[in-house]
């Protein structure tokens, strides 16, 4: 809530990955869309949909395959035409049912802070307050693809106000397992972006499997939720890719491509050290990297490279980097020791120079 004569909160530009202004980079480490993509079952699905016919605007055939796939009921299932669009219908419905703050983690999304600030709540980072009535979680996390715990306690007693577990990165979990087992994910809204996994970003949809229990009116916040959202949530594009989603060839190629993208992984990463990069560990196919002396970005984007900036996230001086396939990273590099050989060449000029 916001104090009588306080001004709202302003939401910070948001910040992405992905195409800009000149288009897409011809080598991009920027966005975490699985690089061993796109699906060929997905993009074949997508390619088949009908865009000539309104498609079906509750989802039924959709919903009920989600809800095979999860092993949950069917009206837990809640489409959204995005996860983005999903974190601010959220926002707005927990908010009008139970005004307060809301818990972001430490690094995160910065659709989730942007979504509090342009609904008028506040914003705890890090460790949660006594006044936040909706929690954001993410496992894997962004930017640095960690592991995330469950909040103590929250397995075995139902959650005062609503939880949501972002798992856009858990089927692109390339070690360990989540410590977010089957107890914790009942316990909140559990969000997923299948177009990551796929390699097909530009078709947005996405879900959310509600709680099994709370110590809230969850029947009242997702019948609001429901009645916030779009006529159409999905697209008839948007159906076709999470129907595809819900197979098992389709499950099975994301979990066969974890073998090529860790091969990829350890490639980029060794590639990065040699030239003196500070690595940060993760369990997925992106990871945090410092370089050993500032670089340009603006003059990485003209050699057609683009990388993720940190700064956004909190990270100054860092970079989040998805891996790509062999031939784009020779092409990242190849563009870091053209750089790095400049600023070598103008260092010494201007030394000699100097002694002129």
């Amino acid at each position: 809530m916001i104090a009588a004569g306080a001004q709202p909160p302003v939401p910070a530009p948001r910040v992405h990955g992905g195409a800009d202004a000149r288009g897409p980079a011809g080598s991009d480490f920027s966005t975490c869309s699985n690089a061993a993509g796109p699906c060929p079952q997905a993009l074949a699905a997508v390619q088949r949909a009908d865009a000539t016919r309104y498609p079906d605007p509750a989802a039924t055939a959709v919903r009920q395959a989600l809800a095979w796939l999860h092993d949950v009921e069917p009206e837990r299932v809640l489409v959204a035409a995005s996860a983005s669009e999903f974190i601010q219908r959220i926002t707005a419905v927990s908010g009008r049912l139970l005004p307060g703050a809301v818990r972001v983690p430490l690094r995160a999304y910065g659709d989730y802070a942007h979504a509090a600030a342009a609904w008028g709540r506040a914003v705890h980072r890090g460790e949660a307050a006594e006044d936040v009535t909706l929690s954001w979680h993410a496992d894997p996390g962004s930017p640095c693809g960690e592991d995330s715990a469950p909040p103590a306690g929250v397995a075995v007693a139902p959650a005062k106000h609503p939880l949501v577990l972002d798992a856009a990165y858990a089927p692109l979990r390339l070690q360990g397992a989540s410590q977010w087992g089957p107890a914790a994910c009942d316990a909140v809204f559990v969000l997923h972006s299948p177009n990551k996994a796929l390699g097909l970003t530009g078709v947005r949809g996405a879900y959310a499997i509600a709680p099994r229990r709370a110590d809230f009116d969850l029947q009242a916040c997702c019948a609001a939720l429901a009645a916030a959202a779009p006529s159409w949530p999905l697209s008839a594009h948007a159906q076709a890719l999470l129907l595809a989603w819900a197979s098992q060839p389709v499950q099975d190629w994301v979990r066969g491509s974890h073998d090529l993208l860790r091969a990829w992984k350890s490639r980029l990463q060794h590639g990065l050290a040699a030239r003196g990069f500070e690595l940060r560990a993760s369990v997925t196919p992106f990871f945090v990297a410092c370089a050993p002396v500032p670089v340009d970005l603006q003059s990485l984007r003209g050699a057609d490279v683009a990388v993720r900036d940190a700064t956004s996230f909190g990270l100054p001086g860092w970079w989040r980097l998805s891996v790509q396939p062999p031939a784009v990273q020779d092409a990242l590099l190849l563009a870091l020791d053209r750089l790095g050989d400049r600023a070598g060449a103008g260092r010494r000029s201007v030394g000699s120079e100097g002694r002129a």
